[in-house]
C-alpha cells in the first residue's frame, strides 16, 4: 500500500515570513534618540565654549585695567620723583639765596639804623634852626619853631601828609610823632587849615566812634556847628559796604567844610602840635 504524501501549500500569511511594518512613530522617537545625545552635548559644548569666553573677555579686561593702572601708577611715580628732584634744586637755590641775601639783610639793617640816625639828626636841624630863627631877630621871634615839612601858625605846628592812611592809623603816626590828629577850635585855625586842604580830603581828630557823640581826639566835646559842615552832614551813612558801623570819623571835604566817612577810608590826614619855644 503506497502511502502518498501530499505536500500542502504555504501559508504566505505566515507571521514568520511575514512580520508586521513597525509603527512610524517607534521609527521617529528612535531616530529622535540617536541624535539626541549628540545635539545635547554639543549644545553644553556650546555653553561651555561661550562661557569661557565670557569670563576670558573678563579677566582680558580686568588685566587691561590692571594694565592701565599700573601705567599710570609708573607715571604718578615718575611725576613725584621730578617733582621731588625740582623741589631739591628749590631748596638748593634758595639756600643759595638766603646765604647770598644776608649782606643785602645786612645792609638793610645798617640802612634802618641811617634812618634813625637821620630822624634824630632831622630833630637836631629843627632844634638849631628854631635857635638860628631866634638869634637872627635877636631873641624876640613871637612864635616857637617847626620840624622841618611843618607847617606853622600861631602857637602851633601842623603837617599835612602826603600818603593816606584810615582814620584810626592816622591817629596812631601822629601819636607816634609827638603830635595828635588836628583839633579845630577857633575860626582863624579852621581858615589856616582850610586854606591848605583846599583839593583834597584830610582827616581831622574828630569822631563819634567811641561815645555816639562827637568828641576830639582829646576827648574834649565838639559843639555842632553846622555851618562848618556839608549840607546834610553827618548823616551816619551805612550803604558805604566797608564792614560794620557807619560813618563815625570826620575829614575835611574840597572847600574846607566837614563830612563824615567810615573811619578805614584810607585818607591824608592832617597832625597838629604844638611849637618848640627853645
Amino acid at each position: 500500500m503506497t502511502t502518498e504524501y501530499h505536500d500542502e501549500p504555504e501559508d504566505d500569511s505566515s507571521s514568520f515570513w511575514n512580520k508586521d511594518p513597525v509603527p512610524l512613530s517607534i521609527s521617529t522617537a528612535y531616530r529622535f534618540r540617536r541624535w539626541l545625545f549628540p545635539g545635547l552635548t554639543s549644545a553644553v559644548i556650546l555653553v561651555l565654549i561661550i562661557i569661557m569666553a565670557a569670563s576670558s573677555a573678563r579677566t582680558f579686561n580686568q588685566l587691561w585695567s590692571l594694565k592701565t593702572n599700573a601705567a599710570n601708577l609708573s607715571e604718578s611715580l615718575s611725576a613725584a620723583q621730578q617733582l621731588t628732584k625740582d623741589t631739591a634744586k628749590d631748596v638748593h637755590r634758595l639756600k643759595f639765596a638766603v646765604e647770598g641775601n644776608q649782606d643785602q639783610l645786612t645792609s638793610v639793617s645798617e640802612a634802618l639804623k641811617q634812618l634813625s640816625t637821620l630822624d634824630a639828626i632831622g630833630r637836631t636841624v629843627a632844634t638849631l634852626k628854631c635857635s638860628l630863627d631866634r638869634f637872627m631877630n635877636n631873641g624876640t621871634v613871637g612864635v616857637g619853631c617847626c620840624p622841618l615839612e611843618w607847617e606853622t601858625f600861631e602857637t602851633s605846628c601842623y603837617l599835612f601828609s602826603k600818603t593816606p592812611l584810615s582814620w584810626d592809623r592816622a591817629r596812631d603816626w601822629c601819636n607816634g610823632h609827638e603830635s595828635h590828629l588836628v583839633i579845630l577850635n577857633t575860626d582863624k585855625e579852621w581858615d589856616f587849615v582850610a586854606q591848605y586842604a583846599t583839593g583834597t580830603f584830610f582827616w581831622v581828630g574828630l569822631s563819634d566812634e567811641r561815645t555816639g557823640k562827637w568828641e576830639w581826639v582829646n576827648q574834649t566835646p565838639y559843639v555842632m556847628n553846622r555851618r562848618r559842615w556839608k549840607p546834610g552832614q553827618p548823616d551816619s551813612w551805612t550803604g558805604h559796604g566797608l564792614g560794620p558801623g557807619d560813618e563815625d570819623c570826620a575829614h575835611l571835604h574840597f572847600d574846607g567844610r566837614l563830612n563824615d566817612l567810615h573811619c578805614s577810608t584810607r585818607l591824608r590826614y592832617i597832625c597838629q602840635r604844638h611849637s618848640q619855644r627853645n
